[in-house]
C-alpha cells in the first residue's frame, strides 16, 4: 500500500489503477492487477478527472488553407514522421499566457513549445522553430494543425517550406482532426494545472516547463506506447 500512496502522489493523483499497476511492475513488484484496485479503492485512491476548455481557433480569415492530409490517422512507426501543433491558454494575474507546442505522434513527444502574452503568428513560428532544433527533422514530415489565422500565416507557411514539411490542416470547426493535441492539452491541465493559481507569467511558464520537460516527457507513462515514457519509446523507435 505505501508503494502505491507513494506513486499516486509523485505522480500528482493522476494515474489510474492500470497506470499504478505498471509503474508497479516497472520497480519490479509483481502484484494482481485486480489486487492493486481493490487496495486502492479500500485506500479512497483515485485518477483526477479531466476538465474541457474552450478553443482557441480563430479561423474567420481569407487565408489559404490546406487539406486535411492527415485525415485522422495518428499513427506513426518513427519520429520525424508526423507531427501536430497546436495553441492553449492560461489564465494568470497578469493576463494570459498562451501556449503553442507541437508533438511527434510517434510516441507521442513534445518536441517543441514556446509561450507569450499574445496569440500571433510568432507564437505558432517559435514552437515549430524549436522542434526543428531540437530534432533537425528531414524533409517530407507531415505536420498537421487547425486552420488557425497563425497557422494559416504567411510567415508560417513559409518555414514549413523552409524546412520542408508537408502541410496538413482541421476541417472547419472539427477539433477532433487534431484529437492527440487536444489530448495533450487536456493531460497538462488537468495533471499538473488544476488548483493552482499563477500570480505571474513566469510562474505559470515554470508549470509548463516542468510538466512538458520533467513529467510528460520522461516520467509520464502511456498506454499506447506499452507503457513507456515519450522519451523511452523515442529511443526504442530511434534505435529500431
Amino acid at each position: 500500500m505505501e508503494q502505491i500512496q507513494q506513486i499516486h502522489q509523485t505522480k500528482r493523483q493522476t494515474y489510474g489503477c492500470r497506470k499504478i499497476h505498471q509503474e508497479l511492475r516497472r520497480k519490479g513488484l509483481k502484484l494482481n492487477h485486480k489486487r492493486v484496485e481493490r487496495l486502492m479503492s479500500q485506500a479512497g485512491i483515485r485518477a483526477k478527472t479531466a476538465q474541457k476548455y474552450k478553443a482557441t481557433t480563430n479561423s474567420k480569415h481569407s487565408l489559404p488553407v490546406a487539406e486535411n492530409l492527415l485525415n485522422r490517422d495518428f499513427t506513426a512507426s518513427k519520429p520525424n514522421q508526423k507531427m501536430v501543433s497546436d495553441i492553449t491558454y492560461l489564465w494568470t494575474e497578469e493576463g494570459w499566457l498562451y501556449v503553442a507546442a507541437v508533438l511527434d505522434l510517434c510516441g507521442q513527444r513534445v518536441v517543441g513549445v514556446s509561450m507569450s502574452e499574445r496569440m500571433t503568428k510568432e507564437l505558432v513560428i517559435q514552437a515549430l522553430d524549436s522542434a526543428c532544433k531540437r530534432v533537425r527533422p528531414p524533409r517530407g514530415v507531415l505536420i498537421h494543425s487547425d486552420r488557425g489565422s497563425q497557422y494559416c500565416s504567411n510567415d508560417y507557411q513559409d518555414l514549413l517550406k523552409k524546412h520542408g514539411f508537408i502541410c496538413s490542416m482541421s476541417r472547419k470547426g472539427n477539433c477532433w482532426d487534431n484529437a492527440p493535441m487536444e489530448a495533450f492539452w487536456g493531460k497538462m491541465k488537468y495533471e499538473w494545472l488544476v488548483g493552482q493559481r499563477f500570480q505571474t507569467r513566469e510562474q505559470a511558464r515554470a508549470a509548463v516547463f516542468e510538466y512538458v520537460e520533467i513529467f510528460y516527457n520522461r516520467q509520464r507513462i502511456h498506454a499506447t506506447n506499452g507503457y513507456r515514457t515519450p522519451e523511452e519509446y523515442y529511443l526504442s523507435a530511434m534505435a529500431a
